[in-house]
């Protein structure tokens, strides 16, 4: 009865389709429940030797009634089956296992009971049919109808062998065998490695998938090379998706370790040049020899800075750039700055020529030793760059930052008053910048940022342009002297006289006190304005910070987060990292002010800094102590007393002589030497006279009502209309250099037709971030290996496009697009 029972659903399917159904059951074994079935409106007929009189019946008696004709024993075959002419137009059903599973899954292609046969146990189980049926499509061929069984097992939608072997390879990563193990079990594993033979090239006679990896990794250390058209075109095509597919992208990493250590690759590019290896991204070594030679090189200065930039911006294709890329950015800061400092001529004729010179090249060398220190304390690892560090801090303390504080120092000795006809003093900064804005009842903002040397303002300059509808120019001041907190941020307030206490501890601003956010805001009052510390402006509602800018005609701003971390012995160190979270930080005060109704906002400083990563040599400091009647304040960089004694070591400045109102005397140690003194720390510094502590940046930033940045623009270079190999070649072209306004811009590229894809999947994306000014530097070359599915539109049209993302969205529209003829002389059979 259960047997019989099972058989109805396929049985009732039949006669969906046809009003006789003829049953050979050669072995009698559902004689005795036939009667059971009670299938609705169907004559049960078992045919007796009486083959006439049942064809006269379904065909003269009862022509349009639904008759099931059972037929018991072997049937006569040929001319002998009086009933063959009915059979071959209505079928004939059979009840075993094999005939009533292709029944079910509804296939009719040859070849599909031999599959079934062989995978009996797969089709036990109906959790795992019916996962197949939604896979399934009528058309369906044996290789179509396995793969996607291998698809069922593995717990996926995705039939290709691609995406089979995809997640082969993540559980390799993972040690992981369950999934490869299954597949045996269902005795699909041989189906998948014919494919992968034919496919791919692998053939060998006991495949593993450990095996299948390491011979991989070998065909993509050589590049793949072969036949542009075979097998290892489609592995080539295959593995570029393994390798950037976010899915599988961290196994391929895994995997390449694992390779690497295999083929013993380490001693095979053990002292190879940078050059010979600049082009394969394949294996983790490749970077570590690239960065051992590349430091060698920048270290010997057998290479360009251009060349070490050029070698950067190949490498970030390498599957290891995201552990590397600090590294890089290190070598090719020490490159840049190198280069300079061998060209560096510090010879001047002025103390303004001095100023200008920083101003416009010189604080460059301050900025590109910043990046190559927080790039190399950044990173996390086994350190490669130590004997380059050595030498970048031997070259920018040494050349650089003595020799400049040397010659500096001449003109400082010379200079008569703390005054410059090129840079306006800072004192004079709220005359300058602000008043007049107050005069016409305009309202600003001054976000000053203890510390924010003049370098740390141009890049910050660069981060501000980059925002849609911001601008910024860079100005600069002449800092007070000492350039110390207190009195930097005495001289940026409105004030006509400024002056030390008696005790030389506190700043006077027409005579009020300025120490600390509460005096400032005091003294701001009188000009309608107030202050507020960076922390307090951030934690406030929008709606707060809208009340501010309605309630005050200026805001001063006040932020610390470089000098906080500097001044503590316990933190100095890390003061370029600080710089780094200060640079965001002043960007987020700027827009959230923007966003306030703030139009006009400055970003200045109360002083620079001079600042070395190694510990201070001993002749850095002065073995001299300050003398003098009184000595009340005394500092690393500076001296404040009365009756103050004349020493070569020291530069020494009445009150007058610095634009102040008292008659405390400053003593300034030369050049770039510190006093020792108890606590605190010494290679983050301030209050002396350097350039860079001396040259205050003023940043103004004003918001447009109008988008006035843009992603630079793209072309395509084609050089023929024609496709006639498994890969499609192009060269791209960036128009001009990124720049503040012209952003970087990411695209991606395939080529299709209609919305069929038939180029590398996942498309791969370019990144066009070139600063360059020539022409030939911004070229990048494109090549795309075609698909299976490309073999189906040979000798037709196809569409080459580059597509960019939609703001916000995951969605793609066309950016360009070129059409080509598809015209191979052979099309290759690619997949299941």
């Amino acid at each position: 009865m259960g047997q019989v029972a099972a058989l109805r659903p396929h049985l009732e399917r039949r006669f969906a389709e046809h009003r006789v159904v003829f049953w050979h059951d050669t072995d009698g074994q559902y004689a005795s429940d036939l009667d059971s079935l009670g299938l609705p409106d169907v004559t049960v007929v078992r045919v007796s030797n009486d083959e006439c009189a049942v064809k006269n019946r379904l065909l003269h008696d009862h022509p349009k009634d639904k008759f099931l004709v059972y037929r018991q024993g072997q049937v006569p075959a040929g001319v002998g089956n009086w009933l063959l002419d009915l059979e071959l137009a209505y079928g004939v059903f059979t009840a075993d296992r094999g005939s009533l599973v292709t029944q079910d899954l509804g296939l009719t292609a040859d070849g599909i009971d031999e599959v079934i046969r062989d995978h009996d146990k797969f089709f036990n189980a109906s959790k795992r049919v019916d996962s197949l049926k939604v896979l399934l499509s009528p058309e369906d061929d044996a290789d179509r109808l396995r793969a996607k069984m291998s698809a069922v097992m593995l717990g996926q939608k995705q039939h290709s062998l691609e995406e089979i072997t995809r997640t082969l390879l993540i559980a390799n990563a993972k040690g992981q065998s369950g999934r490869y193990d299954g597949l045996v079990d269902l005795g699909l594993a041989d189906f998948f490695w014919q494919g992968v033979g034919s496919i791919y090239g692998y053939k060998e006679p006991s495949p593993s998938v450990d095996d299948f990896v390491l011979w991989v990794f070998r065909a993509a250390e050589r590049d793949f090379a072969g036949d542009a058209s075979g097998p290892l075109h489609n592995l080539r095509r295959d593995f570029g998706s393994w390798r950037f597919h976010p899915d599988s992208s961290k196994a391929l990493l895994q995997l390449a370790k694992r390779a690497e250590s295999d083929l013993d690759y380490a001693g095979r590019v053990q002292g190879k040049s940078f050059r010979d290896l600049v082009g394969d991204d394949i294996f983790e070594e490749t970077d570590k020899q690239i960065i051992r030679d590349l430091v060698k090189a920048v270290t010997d200065q057998t290479v360009t800075a251009r060349e070490v930039s050029e070698v950067i911006s190949v490498r970030q294709r390498s599957l290891w750039i995201d552990q590397y890329g600090q590294l890089y950015a290190a070598i090719g800061a020490a490159a840049d700055l190198l280069a300079k400092v061998a060209s560096l001529d510090v010879s001047l004729s002025s103390f303004d020529e001095a100023l200008e010179r920083y101003r416009g090249e010189w604080f460059r060398i301050d900025q590109l030793y910043r990046q190559f220190t927080h790039a190399h304390r950044t990173y996390e690892g086994p350190h490669p760059l130590d004997s380059l560090r050595e030498q970048v801090e031997k070259r920018y303390i040494n050349t650089f930052v003595y020799e400049l504080g040397n010659a500096w120092q001449q003109q400082v000795d010379a200079a008569d008053k703390w005054t410059s006809a090129t840079l306006r003093s800072q004192r004079k900064f709220y005359g300058d910048y602000i008043e007049k804005l107050v005069r016409e009842d305009k309202k600003s903002v001054v976000i000053i940022s203890d510390a924010l040397r003049y370098e740390v303002a141009d890049e910050l300059r660069g981060r501000i342009r980059q925002e849609d509808r911001f601008d910024a120019d860079l100005d600069a001041v002449l800092g007070v002297l000492p350039s110390y907190t207190q009195l930097g941020m005495a001289a940026l307030l409105p004030h006509r006289t400024l002056k030390h206490s008696e005790d030389g501890k506190t700043v006077l601003a027409d005579g009020a006190p300025t120490n600390g956010t509460g005096p400032r805001a005091k003294i701001l009052e009188s000009v309608g304005g107030t202050a507020v510390r960076a922390e307090q402006f951030r934690g406030m509602s929008a709606d707060a910070r809208r009340g501010l800018f309605k309630a005050n005609r200026v805001l001063y701003v006040y932020h610390d987060t470089i000098d906080k971390t500097g001044d503590d012995h316990l933190s100095e160190q890390s003061v370029f990292e600080a710089t780094e979270t200060a640079l965001r930080e002043i960007v987020d005060l700027a827009k959230k002010a923007a966003n306030a109704n703030y139009t006009n906002i400055f970003v200045t400083a109360d002083h620079g800094f001079l600042f070395q990563d190694e510990a201070l040599p001993d002749q850095f400091f002065l073995s001299e102590k300050p003398q003098g009647d009184k000595i009340l304040v005394p500092n690393r960089r500076y001296v404040l007393g009365h009756g103050l004694k004349a020493d070569d070591a020291f530069t020494t400045f009445s009150a007058e002589q610095l634009g102040l109102d008292s008659d405390i005397e400053v003593q300034i140690p030369k050049s770039i030497h510190r006093l020792k003194v108890a606590g605190g720390g010494s290679r983050f510094v301030h209050g002396g006279a350097t350039l860079q502590e001396v040259v205050v940046p003023v940043l103004v930033i004003n918001k447009k009502r109008k988008s006035d940045t843009r992603q630079v623009n793209v072309k395509m270079m084609p050089d023929k209309d024609k496709i006639t190999t498994g890969q499609f070649v192009v060269n791209l072209a960036q128009a001009e250099p990124v720049s503040d306004k012209v952003r970087p811009r990411v695209l991606r590229a395939g080529l299709y037709v209609g919305d069929t894809l038939i180029s590398n999947d996942p498309p791969p994306e370019l990144t066009f971030d070139s600063t360059s000014e020539d022409q030939r530097d911004r070229y990048q070359r494109l090549q795309l290996l075609l698909s299976k599915d490309s073999d189906d539109y040979n000798n037709r049209s196809v569409e080459f496009r580059l597509e960019e993302r939609i703001s916000h969205t995951n969605q793609w529209r066309v950016y360009e697009k070129a059409t080509y003829t598809l015209k191979r002389s052979f099309t290759s059979d690619f997949d299941f």
